[in-house]
Order: structure tokens, then C-alpha cells, then sequence
């Protein structure tokens, strides 16, 4: 992607609308330096409108960057997409002064990259699955209105700083559920639904009261649920499951896992302890050269 983005006009980075600023890649802001980019919040119909609306005010205060909310369901706003790309950058000032547009998309896995892809070319270009990492390698591919897409493999970046993010990756199905453990980020999924959309837990899981454990409120789920094991005790995981596969389906309701507001403040306290951990690291440094001399 280093090596790529100086060659295209612009860049598509699709996140999930239900974590925004988690699905990000933030080695992008690093490489992309001015080009235009346009931010694709894609699975909108499974997340807050209100918020998604922020979201996207939130996304184009930094200059050159514009944020679209789309769905599956509306294809014909999928492909107004294209037209974005010309409002941004106009055919004639195409770096590739072949009279065509060239275009970078990307996004983390299972974010709605290649279903978008398809749409948008008008048949079956990439594969799509409800996992992560189905693309593998990159391919252009020539669309409508002579934009030329190069498409890349859905990649996490090598360390998340931000637990918080972490579990917000998990809870959307971005990270492998062979890498994490069920029943904890259920709990963590069940605990922010507590505090931010207390009534659409009340109502899907029958509920008249939530306890403020996340661990016991989850357990009440299952046995709602009917998720037993022997001897009468909730079953987590099996609860876990249930929790997280009707989060992902929006059976729960349309639920947005983070805002504006809580990233700012998160990105407050991860400057705090890099600036901990550089300081820690600088006196080690300081006490070794100390014993040395």
C-alpha cells in the first residue's frame, strides 16, 4: 500500500459503521499524507443512525476527506460512489493521464470491502464471506465512468494500542473467534449495551432489570436463553454466542459501539501511557548507561 498510494488519485477506505474509528487503519493517516480520501461507512443499516450521522461530520473536518453511509440494500447508492470519486478529483487532473481515474480501496477484514467491490463493477469480482480475510491479494479493476480500482487484501495492523478497540474489533467478527475468547467480549458487548441501550437489551432478552455485573447480566441472558449445563448452571459460551451473533445481525437493534466523544478521550489517556512507557523506558536506558560508566 506504501509503494501503491503515490500512483493512485485517491483512496476508498471502507470501515464499519458500527465502530467507525476501530475499524480505521491507522497507518493510512501515516502514508497518505494530502490525497483525497473518501470513508465508506459500510454496514449502516446495522448501526445508530444518530450516531452514524456524527460519525461522518466527525470524519470531514480533516481536509480532502468526505464520509458516506451505505447498505447492501441501497446498491444504486453504492454506485453513486463513482460520482464522489469525480466531485473529489476531476478526470483531467487524473495522475494517469490516460483519461482515467485510479482509486485504492481497502478496509480491515469482513468490513464490506468486496461485496462493495462487486456492486460497483456489476458482477462477481471479489469474494465475499462473513469472515475475516477472504481477499488475498491485490487486483485493478476497471469500472464505470473510467475509474480503475485496486483492490487490497483486508489487513489489521500489527498492534492494537487500544484495548478498547480490541474488543470493538472482536464484538463485529473483524478478528478470528479462534483468536479471542467468546464469553469475554460478549461481556464487554453486554456491558456497553447496558450502559448506552439499556432498553434494547431489556426488550430482546426480556428483562425487567439489568444487573450491573456484566458477568451475572450475562448469565440472566442465557437462562432466558435456556442455556444450561449440567446441574443447572448458565452455559457462557453458549450464551456468548447467542449474544454476539444477534449483535452482529442487528437483531438486537441498531447499536454503534463507540462515539466521537470516547474516542477523543481514549486517544487522551493511550498519548498518556506511551508517554509513561517512553519515559520508564528512557530511565532504564539512562540507569544502564549509568552502570556501565
Amino acid at each position: 500500500m506504501r509503494v501503491m498510494i503515490p500512483q493512485v488519485d485517491l483512496i476508498i477506505e471502507v470501515i464499519d459503521a458500527r465502530i467507525p474509528y476501530s475499524s480505521q487503519n491507522p497507518m493510512l493517516a501515516e502514508i497518505r499524507g494530502d490525497k483525497p480520501c473518501i470513508k465508506v461507512l459500510s454496514k449502516s443499516d446495522l448501526a445508530d443512525p444518530i450516531l452514524t450521522k456524527q460519525w461522518q461530520d466527525y470524519f470531514e473536518r480533516e481536509d480532502n476527506v468526505k464520509a458516506i453511509a451505505l447498505t447492501t440494500e441501497q446498491p444504486d447508492k453504492m454506485r453513486d460512489l463513482l460520482g464522489l470519486c469525480h466531485k473529489m478529483i476531476p478526470i483531467q487532473d487524473s495522475a494517469s493521464g490516460a483519461n482515467r481515474l485510479q482509486a485504492m480501496i481497502m478496509g480491515i477484514p469482513n468490513v464490506g470491502k468486496s461485496t462493495l467491490i462487486n456492486t460497483l463493477a456489476g458482477k462477481m469480482i471479489a469474494k465475499t464471506g462473513n469472515e475475516p480475510a477472504v481477499t488475498k491479494m491485490q487486483q485493478r479493476i476497471k469500472l464505470e465512468q473510467g475509474i480503475v480500482l485496486l483492490d487490497t487484501p483486508g489487513v489489521l495492523w500489527p498492534k492494537l494500542e487500544n484495548r478498547h478497540g480490541g474488543y470493538r474489533l472482536a464484538i463485529t467478527g473483524a478478528i478470528k473467534e479462534t483468536a479471542v475468547s467468546n464469553d469475554d467480549i460478549a461481556m464487554y458487548a453486554v456491558d456497553y449495551c447496558r450502559l448506552h441501550y439499556p432498553e434494547l437489551l431489556k426488550q430482546r432478552y426480556q428483562l425487567d432489570v439489568l444487573p450491573i455485573d456484566e458477568m451475572t447480566l450475562l448469565e440472566n441472558i442465557g437462562l432466558k436463553r435456556g442455556c444450561l449445563r449440567s446441574g443447572g448452571m448458565p452455559d457462557l459460551d453458549r450464551s456468548a454466542k447467542i449474544v454476539l451473533t444477534e449483535f452482529r445481525d442487528a437483531t438486537i437493534g441498531r447499536i454503534t459501539l463507540e462515539t466521537p466523544a470516547m474516542i477523543e478521550k481514549e486517544l487522551v489517556e493511550m498519548l498518556a501511557i506511551r508517554e509513561e512507557k517512553a519515559a520508564k523506558k528512557a530511565a532504564r536506558k539512562q540507569k544502564k548507561h549509568s552502570s556501565r560508566t
